[in-house]
C-alpha cells in the first residue's frame, strides 16, 4: 500500500507543481497523467475498503461524485499557486496581493472542509463508520504527501 500511494502522489504532485513551474507540458500528458492517477487511487480505494456487494454499488457513485467535487476545489488551489508563481517569478508580490492570496487560500481551505462534511454524511448512510473513516484516513494520507510535496517545492513569498 505504501508503494502505491508514493506513486499515486507522485503523480498528483506532478499534475499540481509541473504545470505550474514548467508550462511546458502538453494537455495530452497531463490528461493521461491525470487519468493514471485516479484509476491507482481507485484501485487502492477498492483494495483497502474491503466493500460488501451492497456496499460496492452504493459507495462508487458517491465517491466518483466526491472525486468531481474536490477537483473542483483542487483545481481553484491549483489556480491560486499558478497566480502565486506568476508572481514569483515576476518578483512582483505586493503585501497587497499577498493579502488576496492568502484569504483566497482560506476561503478554499473552508470550501474544502464544508465539502469533507458533507460527504461524511453521505458515506456514513451507505457504508459502515470504520469503513468512513478508513476511506477519510486514505484521502486524508493521499493530500498530506501532495501537500508535503508542495510545500518543499513552493517557495516561500520574499
Amino acid at each position: 500500500m505504501k508503494k502505491t500511494v508514493q506513486i499515486i502522489s507522485m503523480l498528483l504532485i506532478y499534475l499540481w507543481i509541473a504545470p505550474v513551474f514548467a508550462q511546458d507540458l502538453s494537455s495530452q500528458t497531463m490528461e493521461a497523467l491525470r487519468e493514471a492517477a485516479k484509476s491507482n487511487k481507485k484501485a487502492l480505494v477498492a483494495l483497502n475498503l474491503n466493500l460488501t456487494e451492497t456496499e460496492d454499488k452504493a459507495f462508487w457513485p458517491i465517491y466518483e461524485s466526491y472525486q468531481k467535487d474536490i477537483a473542483k476545489v483542487n483545481e481553484r488551489l491549483a489556480n491560486l499557486i499558478k497566480d502565486y508563481a506568476k508572481e514569483y517569478k515576476a518578483r512582483s508580490l505586493t503585501d497587497k496581493k499577498a493579502k488576496t492570496l492568502i484569504n483566497d487560500y482560506m476561503v478554499i481551505e473552508e470550501d474544502l472542509l464544508k465539502l469533507k462534511k458533507s460527504y461524511l454524511e453521505k458515506l456514513s448512510g451507505v457504508l459502515p463508520d470504520k469503513k468512513v473513516m478508513t476511506y477519510f484516513q486514505m484521502e486524508n494520507k493521499i493530500q498530506a504527501i501532495i501537500r508535503f510535496d508542495c510545500a518543499i517545492n513552493i517557495p516561500l513569498a520574499e
